[in-house]
């Protein structure tokens, strides 16, 4: 079994519930989504080589031939697991459970709990591998940031989520329009009405736009109507440089 791997190194978990946390992260090749602020090159093909951090939040790299096997991706990751204590391994991308197969191959090599980082729509995968994972942040994903919507994906994806350690993520940016925002705060609330929910600014990317300081506070103002726990959190690993 192998599977191609843009990159595998420690650092602090920038976003999120478990914000400041140490991680190993494990970014895998390949989505199913298009997303207008998406600041990472998914593509397989444009990641020939995986770079491996020679020692936890060393930043320095080293460069492995793709795609990885199975016992040479566990070594990585428990190689960083080692050096210094981390709080779970991060499985993100790309769309990470695109590779469900692999890392539930993976879990028994690798003595550290699971964090799922998602775009909230492969819900089969999820289904397939649930007891695998002992943490979800999802994402629910705004139309204006899409081709299409996935509403429905969203819901089916939530039904099975919401059983496991599981917090929600909205990206604003100056797109974000409040009915959207309204619908999927409508979702949470029939669907998983105690997660968590993360707003967090768009980083400016690719001609996305940044959102209103003020706007943010309304909307936050406007989900807490509904919701129990809604907080904002900006990318903030990138304060750090730690990409």
């Amino acid at each position: 079994m192998q599977r191609s791997i843009i990159e595998m190194f420690s650092s602090i978990q920038g976003e999120g519930k478990y914000v400041g946390c140490r991680q190993v992260f494990v970014r895998f090749a390949g989505c199913n989504l298009a997303c207008r602020y998406c600041d990472t090159e998914n593509a397989p093909a444009k990641h020939p080589v995986c770079q491996v951090e020679t020692h936890a939040g060393s930043r320095a790299f080293r460069e492995e031939k793709n795609p990885l096997s199975l016992a040479q991706a566990a070594e990585e990751i428990n190689g960083l697991l080692r050096e210094v204590p981390h709080q779970a391994v991060s499985f993100t991308g790309g769309e990470p459970l695109l590779q469900a197969d692999f890392i539930h191959a993976l879990r028994p090599l690798v003595a550290a709990p699971f964090f799922l980082e998602t775009n909230g729509t492969c819900t089969q995968q999820l289904a397939a591998i649930i007891g695998d994972i002992d943490i979800i942040s999802m994402d629910i994903k705004l139309p204006s940031a899409l081709p299409r919507p996935v509403w429905e994906a969203h819901r089916s994806f939530l039904r099975i989520a919401r059983a496991k350690d599981l917090y929600l993520k909205m990206v604003l940016s100056a797109e974000t329009r409040e009915e959207e925002f309204l619908e999927g705060v409508r979702l949470i609330r029939e669907e998983a009405p105690d997660a968590l929910l993360i707003l967090q600014p768009v980083t400016p990317f690719g001609g996305c736009e940044a959102i209103a300081p003020a706007r943010v506070l309304a909307l936050q103002a406007a989900a807490a109507q509904q919701l129990r726990d809604v907080r904002v959190i900006p990318q903030t690993h990138r304060m750090m440089q730690q990409l």
